[in-house]
């Protein structure tokens, strides 16, 4: 049976696990996901083949095995870490395979021309990247990156395999606490809402706005 005020006591509760852990882990290891997911996708245009290879099998290695299975055998082998760090480090790595994919992508969309210009302007390969490259890819990137961070955030939850107290992590142990779950995942439910569907609805916008 629905109980209100168990409702509210469990709203301040899970409304500070939110912040202190959901909020930061999604904020870090998007940061993580955007820097690495460039780095990859550079690398595997930039490398040698006998290089670019084996980098996109790695890749493709970390983004068709689950997440739970990463987090698992990081915390697990690496004892010294906090459960935390694995946590940030372990989705923003996770992420950034999916967003060096979003990358190459934007990358491919450049036109030859471009490239062929740069070479004929005699310009530096770095300096190519840089000043013609890179914002146009980027732009055309964006809107999906934003997508995986979306994602990531819904994914948070993964993190209850190596006892992060994450949101609804709290949820469950006040649901368990009170002898009724309903209410509190409940508030986990309209947490997760709140936070990502205008960050969705910011999305879609930045992608009408950037559309050639």
């Amino acid at each position: 049976m629905w109980e209100t005020e168990l409702f509210l006591e469990a709203f301040p509760i899970l409304l500070r696990q939110f912040v202190e852990i959901t909020l930061v882990v999604t904020v870090l290891g998007s940061l993580i996901a955007a820097i690495l997911g460039l780095v990859w996708a550079i690398a595997q245009r930039e490398l040698p083949s006998w290089l670019a290879k084996p980098l996109g099998w790695v890749l493709d290695f970390i983004r068709m095995t689950p997440l739970p299975v990463h987090l698992l055998v990081i915390y697990h082998g690496f004892p010294g870490i906090s459960a935390m760090t694995v946590g940030v480090v372990v989705i923003g790595i996770h992420y950034s395979t999916y967003m060096a994919e979003s990358y190459r992508s934007g990358i491919e969309s450049i036109g030859r021309g471009q490239w062929e210009a740069a070479t004929a302007l005699s310009l530096p390969r770095s300096r190519t990247w840089r000043a013609v490259i890179m914002p146009q890819a980027v732009r055309n990137t964006l809107p999906s990156l934003g997508n995986w961070a979306i994602a990531m955030f819904k994914d948070t939850p993964f993190l209850i395999f190596i006892s992060v107290p994450e949101m609804v992590t709290a949820a469950r142990e006040f649901g368990g606490k009170h002898f009724t779950y309903i209410e509190a995942f409940t508030v986990a439910g309209i947490l997760f809402l709140v936070a990502s569907y205008p960050t969705a609805i910011l999305m879609r916008k930045l992608e009408k706005k950037l559309a050639y």
